[in-house]
């Protein structure tokens, strides 16, 4: 028997032995990996700490050190703090796979001691975007407020950029909004990191001498994407054959009012057919806001002479006037004083305010965006062409078909609910695919009846149409005339997103596969439930704390009792 309990104790010595020398040789490999290649292991459900290639292949391509700060920053309640130690999580993973260091501070725009100096680096900071947010919590039963700064700066040896990280709708809760942020994280850091580290820039081609633009003569269009692309006003007479617009990433048609020559229909398709980018803004119904007082005008359709090509890709703008119970405001003249006139800016359902969007990256969580004078879109059967629709109108919404009064005295009686029977109607689409060209089975235009290089289908064309060409146009400021930036409005406190919808439009259309791909992460929310909390707390307390160690004081116990009866019987 003593020679039998002496063998098993040699094999569990030896399993033991074994064992750990296996644990060693393990520990080993891992460790000369890590010498030679760099790798994580992302054990999370939602793949939390995990990058999208685009995003890896923006940090491999660094060749210089970053420098963060993070400005949100002292003391915060749980959210907040989440969210905190969610931008040092993603920048810490950034510094794994970036080719040069990224290294990051805390850092308080408020902690400046010179009330000149801390002035001035908060309005520098607004030139970001990064605008302090009021912050309420509840601390030893009483509310308490902060300014805050969500949002970080990035330098390297010779610029700096930045921007805001805690975005939403305003729609949204407060917890849905920091999921929403904390999800947008890896692609507003890696966007602000690309703005530092490219090296060239895309071109965009804004085209012109149809009325587009009239407004600001493209100043939002160039205001919005200068920091990205290269934007040029293109008059569509002079290109001599498609190669001359093959040289653009994307093609923007904003608000056409003159009809497109079937020349210049070609132009389009033909690049559309051979990969090109298409933004198309189209009013298919003439208005003139001028002559809207008093008894007030008639918006009619006319022609552009792009109707039939959309059709023929999958997408019909109709010819109708959305208003929506959820609108902006136009600034009328209310009266005299003196010798100024007083204006008033009063509800305008013409104007519509839409706040619905769907879960493409494009549009994910983005905020309201202002549509002026927008038509409905309908889609059609197109053979291998995805359609996908962006932006939707308000719960109460009406479709009004031409004509259309459009008058201002109807600001003053107060709108017909009933009437705004209709809801979720379609104000943007996205068409990706192959698109069959509109000179198919067709006599092609006599400039080009002999083109040796016309297609009839594309290979990986893609558009986004709109229903209406003015949100792609400034306001104008009030007091001095000038162009203002897409989404300000200068009738009220409130901006909406045109800006930022431009900007992903265009990011999209240029590599839908890149940094964009990075806003398709989902995480889920988990919130606790504060009733069961409340009521199971001393519950919970005593499973998670004193159970654990109750048990290991127990099993302790028994292993003793067992050790000394095992070995009093041996005496």
């Amino acid at each position: 028997m003593k020679q039998q309990s002496v063998d098993i104790r040699l094999k569990k010595r030896k399993r033991l032995i074994v064992g750990i020398v296996l644990l060693g040789v393990l520990w080993g490999i891992l460790f000369l990996l890590s010498e030679f290649t760099r790798f994580r292991i992302d054990l999370t459900e939602e793949k939390r700490y995990s990058l999208h290639p685009s995003t890896k292949a923006v940090l491999e391509a660094i060749e210089e050190p970053l420098e963060v700060d993070i400005l949100l920053s002292g003391k915060l309640p749980g959210g907040m703090r989440r969210f905190q130690q969610n931008i040092e999580a993603t920048l810490e993973t950034f510094n794994a796979y970036s080719a040069a260091p990224i290294t990051f501070r805390y850092f308080d725009p408020l902690g400046i001691k010179s009330k000149e100096e801390r002035d001035e680096y908060i309005i520098y900071l607004s030139e970001f975007g990064i605008n302090p947010t009021n912050l309420f919590a509840t601390e030893n039963g009483a509310q308490t407020s902060r300014l805050i700064f969500p949002g970080v700066i990035i330098r390297n040896t010779t610029h700096e950029t930045g921007g805001l990280l805690l975005k939403g709708n305003r729609g949204m809760s407060p917890d849905q909004i920091l999921n929403l942020s904390v999800e947008n994280l890896e692609y507003e850091l890696v966007n602000m990191i690309r703005k530092l580290t490219r090296k060239e820039k895309r071109a965009v081609a804004m085209i012109t001498n149809h009325g587009e633009l009239q407004d600001d003569q493209g100043f939002g269009i160039v205001e919005a994407l200068s920091e990205d692309y290269e934007v040029y006003k293109v008059p569509l007479q002079q290109a001599k054959s498609v190669k001359d617009l093959l040289s653009f990433d994307v093609v923007i048609v904003a608000g056409p009012r003159d009809a497109y020559s079937e020349r210049e229909i070609y132009l389009l398709d033909q690049y559309l057919m051979r990969g090109g980018k298409l933004l198309m803004g189209i009013d298919p119904l003439a208005v003139d806001l001028e002559k809207a007082g008093g008894e007030g005008t008639v918006a009619v359709g006319f022609e552009t002479g792009l109707d039939r090509m959309l059709f023929n890709y999958g997408v019909r703008i109709n010819k109708d006037l959305v208003q929506d119970m959820n609108f902006g405001y136009y600034p009328v003249v209310a009266g005299e004083f003196g010798n100024q006139s007083q204006i008033v800016p009063l509800p305008w359902p013409f104007y519509v305010v839409a706040n619905r969007m769907s879960d493409h990256v494009i549009v994910k969580g983005f905020d309201q965006v202002m549509f002026r004078m927008v038509s409905s879109l309908d889609t059609v059967k197109a053979t291998g062409v995805n359609k996908t629709p962006l932006i939707f109108s308000g719960q109460y919404s009406r479709k009004m078909q031409q004509p259309v009064r459009v008058a201002f005295e109807d600001m003053s009686q107060e709108p017909d609910i009933s009437l705004f029977d209709q809801s979720n109607l379609p104000l943007a689409y996205l068409l990706e695919g192959t698109f069959s060209s509109v000179f198919e089975n067709r006599f092609l235009p006599k400039a080009f009846e002999d083109d040796p290089d016309f297609r009839e289908k594309s290979s990986d064309g893609a558009l986004i149409v709109t229903g209406d060409g003015d949100w792609l146009q400034g306001l104008k400021d009030p007091s001095s005339g000038d162009p203002l930036p897409l989404g300000v409005n200068p009738d009220s406190e409130a901006n909406f997103a045109n800006r930022e919808l431009l900007q992903n439009m265009l990011k999209y259309l240029v590599d839908p596969n890149g940094i964009m791909a990075t806003r398709s992460k989902d995480l889920k929310i988990r919130p606790l439930d504060k009733k069961r909390v409340q009521a199971e707390k001393s519950t919970w307390q005593f499973i998670n704390v004193a159970l654990p160690v109750g048990l290991i004081l127990v099993i302790g116990l028994v292993k003793v009792y067992l050790r000394r009866r095992k070995y009093a019987k041996r005496r």
